[in-house]
C-alpha cells in the first residue's frame, strides 16, 4: 500500500525533532527546494532517492528523503525535482535555509595551513586571503553560499556547521 501525503497529516514536525534529539540524532535535513510541507505532500515513493547521483538522500525513520552531507555535499542537480511525480519541490524557493558557519576549530585559524573548504566549495563562497607571516585565512560569504554541504566532509578540523538563516 502506497502513501499518500494524506495519511501524513496531523504529524507534528516540532515533535519528531524532539523525539530525534532525545535519541541523539541530529535534525532531519530534507532534499533541496522543499519546505516545511515537505511531510504532507511527500508520498514516500522514493524516486529522488534512485534520482540522485550525489547518493546524499537517504530514508529516514520514517521512511522519507533525508539529505546526508557526511560524506559530500549536495551539487543542487535538480535530479531530484525532476523524478518527483508530487507537489513536493519548489524552485522558485532558495535550494536551503541554512548556509555554512566557520567554528574556531577551523585549522586555518589555528596558523596551520589548510584550505580543504575552499577546495571542496564550488559557488566559491569559502576564500583564503593571505596573511603576512601565516597561511591564508578563511573569509565565507553567505551571500555565495548555497547551504550544499560540499565543505562539511572536507574540513579535517570538523569546524564547519550549517546554521539556519534568520529572516530579514
Amino acid at each position: 500500500m502506497s502513501r499518500t501525503g494524506a495519511s501524513r497529516r496531523g504529524h507534528d514536525p516540532a515533535r519528531r525533532r524532539w523525539f530525534r534529539s532525545l535519541a541523539g540524532g541530529g535534525e532531519v535535513r530534507r532534499p533541496p527546494w522543499s519546505g516545511d510541507d515537505f511531510l504532507d505532500a511527500c508520498t514516500g515513493c522514493g524516486a529522488c532517492l534512485a534520482a540522485c547521483p550525489e547518493d546524499v538522500l537517504h530514508r529516514d525513520g520514517g521512511d522519507y528523503p533525508e539529505l546526508r552531507l557526511d560524506t559530500r555535499g549536495c551539487t543542487l542537480c535538480g535530479a531530484c525535482v525532476e523524478a518527483c511525480e508530487a507537489p513536493v519541490f519548489d524552485r522558485a524557493r532558495s535550494a536551503f535555509p541554512w548556509r555554512a558557519e566557520l567554528g574556531p576549530d577551523c585549522l586555518a585559524l589555528a596558523g596551520i595551513h589548510c584550505q580543504s573548504c575552499q577546495e571542496a566549495c564550488e559557488w566559491r563562497a569559502i576564500r583564503f586571503t593571505p596573511t603576512l607571516g601565516g597561511p591564508p585565512r578563511p573569509h565565507l560569504d553567505s551571500d555565495a553560499c548555497t547551504g550544499c554541504g560540499a565543505c562539511l566532509p572536507v574540513c579535517p578540523g570538523g569546524a564547519i556547521t550549517l546554521s539556519e538563516e534568520v529572516p530579514s
